[in-house]
């Protein structure tokens, strides 16, 4: 074994996760998932990455960033997303992939090379998810549903691309949630966004090095259709520098902030877990009030969370658009119990419906539980300390950790109604500001300031038990520090988003 594999099994977590997935009992309950590749070999989930940048902005103007790259692709571009639907942020990709044909057209008059495209989302509408075809295979939209049914371009204006658009969506809520996009299986980009119009917070991390890899064996499992079989070699473009073809999302006034990595940085190669979650349709739900919560589905992103949150020792910060899952909110207040620190911010009101639908409760119910809880441990360990009379507070009884809990709040104090922006209502001074987010949808969760994870899992209850997502663990102090100071901190702290509704 190599001396690069056993630094990057340094980390306990990393060792403790792949043991974990290694178990029988977890292989034999992954063995139904799709995808599920990596059950025969839970340590191929184990890679490093580049990490160029963090932005952190609207979704729209997340998209906007890196579609400069998007535009530069010579030989591929994989873009996944969930949602698709008429919005800002759709234009401006039909415009990219305009620019990119133009760009093969002009280049050769004779036979141009056409840069494949495959884009792959879940949803569009109500009714495009109860009509959707109800098999892995999904739908494959035809050239002359790009324009009327999608709202791309016609196939007169992408001449100069092999375009494919692909959904999948299966019934009763298992929603594919990951987004993605590799460009020239050289870079990827993982955004917290959907193709859509929210005006809401999200987040987007810049990758290069072995971890796109990764994405492109995801994408090949469960997207590729049977005429990508004879695709890019799996190894394509990796010979070349990333940054000298591939433009990087640039510094914008637009976007919230911009965190790009120095140099240096760049060129580290950051241990990083891969995390996919598969979906399932049976969401197991147990109705009645005297059965205990199902466990969920051990798929590697439960997995690596449920441990990270065992094995935090001093800190946990969480970013949530919603708090539904009892499984991730039973190991926080386990960890609480434990003296670790958890901080939470999410969302008040955003997809009431969606939470309700997919977990028979919200996010304001399920907090307000938490801190109940949190708050009945406070009350025991008083009583325990004045029955023990006045010795030592630590010696006494172990450690509590703090609870603190707030809602994302906008800038501009504008609202939303169940995730939307509400119609503006008469003149005031405080004008909602430009490109101001009105909801957070960015997931995100820090563990003692050396481990983050991002990618699509909210800690609710449909991306524990029903739906696909993926997320990706990176593990190093300097970057995730970095991160928590100079990009999350001088959004939500420094930037007043923070409304605190629990401190204890």
């Amino acid at each position: 074994m190599s001396q690069d594999h056993h630094q990057r099994q340094q980390h306990p977590l990393i060792a403790s996760f792949l043991s974990e997935l290694s178990e029988p009992s977890v292989n034999l309950k992954q063995d139904i998932d799709h995808p599920n590749y990596w059950t025969s070999n839970p340590s191929s989930l184990l890679t490093t990455s580049n990490i160029h940048s963090v932005s952190l902005g609207t979704g729209n103007r997340i998209l906007e960033s890196l579609l400069p790259a998007l535009e530069s692709a010579e030989s591929e571009v994989i873009f996944v997303t969930c949602y698709w639907a008429q919005s800002d942020s759709l234009n401006r990709i039909s415009d990219s992939l305009r620019k990119l044909s133009a760009r093969n057209l002009a280049a050769s008059t004779t036979s141009p090379n056409k840069t494949r495209v495959r884009i792959c989302f879940s949803s569009s509408g109500v009714w495009q998810k109860l009509s959707h075809p109800q098999s892995r295979q999904g739908k494959t939209y035809s050239p002359a549903e790009w324009s009327k049914t999608l709202g791309l371009p016609t196939p007169e204006e992408l001449q100069g691309i092999d375009l494919q658009v692909k959904s999948v969506f299966l019934l009763p809520i298992s929603i594919i949630h990951p987004k993605f996009v590799v460009v020239d299986r050289k870079c990827a980009f993982l955004p917290s966004c959907n193709v859509s119009w929210e005006e809401w917070l999200e987040g987007c991390v810049e990758l290069s090095g072995d971890v796109v890899q990764q994405f492109v064996k995801f994408w090949e499992e469960f997207w590729k259709g049977v005429d990508d079989l004879e695709g890019l070699p799996a190894n394509a473009g990796l010979e070349e520098s990333v940054t000298a073809t591939i433009p990087s999302p640039s510094p914008s006034s637009a976007l919230l902030t911009h965190l790009s990595l120095p140099t240096q940085h760049q060129h580290q190669q950051t241990p990083t877990l891969f995390l996919p979650s598969p979906h399932h349709r049976n969401p197991n739900f147990h109705p009645l009030p005297f059965q205990s919560p199902p466990p969920p589905p051990p798929t590697p992103l439960n997995t690596f969370l449920l441990l990270a949150f065992r094995s935090a020792k001093h800190k946990i910060t969480i970013q949530t658009p919603n708090l539904t899952s009892q499984p991730a909110i039973e190991g926080l207040l386990a960890a609480l119990e434990r003296g670790v620190d958890v901080g939470i911010t999410t969302s008040e009101d955003l997809q009431r419906i969606e939470q309700v639908v997919t977990a028979g409760t919200t996010t304001g119910r399920c907090i307000g539980d938490m801190t109940r809880r949190h708050g009945g441990m406070v009350e025991a360990r008083r009583k325990r300390l004045g029955q023990d009379g006045d010795g030592d507070v630590e010696a006494a009884l172990p450690g509590l950790g703090r609870l603190s809990v707030a809602y994302y709040t906008p800038q501009s104090g504008s609202q939303s109604h169940e995730g939307r922006q509400a119609p503006p209502a008469a003149p005031t001074t405080s004008a909602p500001v430009a490109d101001e987010p009105v909801q957070s949808h960015f997931k995100l969760t820090l563990i003692d300031g050396e481990v983050a994870v991002f990618g699509s899992g909210n800690l609710d209850r449909a991306s524990w038990f029903t739906s696909q997502e993926l997320g990706l663990a990176f593990f190093g102090r300097e970057f995730v520090q970095k991160f928590e100071e100079e990009a999350l901190e001088r959004v939500m702290g420094l930037g007043g988003r923070r409304r605190v509704v629990y401190q204890g």
